[in-house]
């Protein structure tokens, strides 16, 4: 029975059927967990940056705003920010010179923009920063800034801080024409 070539041929069949489900169900269980949820306590996590804007145009727009749209250039300013409090385990390290938002948004070439932006420590999800931003005046009155159109969003995780989940969210108006 087993040099039968249908024998074979059901064995290979049945294996391969096997190997796609598994498969399908490791991404099943990927696929499952919607992005603003996602634990950024992790070495490799990343916000996602369109899942974010859309989340934030939706509450903008639900006062009265304009949307906003995810921006590499502001996302890359809102890294460093989130990566220096990391390294220094605490976000005190956003007051120092080279880590304020100016200073950043000059190294964009963007020194005029207005831009704004939150800087917190402890959530471990977007869903999470997201609802304290909120509920927070200050951090609130970040996320409703009357003139933005694009956002940076990042975090850096410190696993031997006491926060481990650092946050930076860059809000701006219009790029500048050049």
């Amino acid at each position: 029975m087993a040099d039968n070539p249908m024998v074979h041929r059901s064995l290979k069949l049945a294996l391969a059927g096997a190997l796609l489900l598994s498969v399908a169900a490791c991404m099943g269980d990927r696929m499952q967990t919607p992005p603003f949820y996602e634990d950024m306590a992790r070495v490799d996590g990343v916000v996602d940056a369109a899942t974010a804007a859309q989340m934030i145009s939706q509450y903008r727009i639900n006062n009265g705003l304009s949307p906003v749209i995810a921006d590499p250039q502001l996302t890359s300013i809102a890294k460093s920010q989130a990566d220096a409090m990391a390294a220094a385990g605490n976000v005190q390290a956003s007051l120092a010179p080279n880590q304020q938002l100016a200073t950043r948004m000059a190294s964009i070439g963007e020194p005029k923009t207005a831009a704004a932006e939150n800087v917190s420590a402890g959530y471990r999800t977007f869903a999470e920063a997201f609802s304290g931003w909120r509920e927070s005046p200050k951090h609130n009155q970040v996320l409703l800034t009357k003139d933005a159109t694009r956002l940076g969003i990042a975090t850096a995780y410190a696993p031997n801080a006491k926060h481990k989940v650092f946050w930076s969210l860059v809000m701006a108006g219009p790029k500048p024409a050049r």
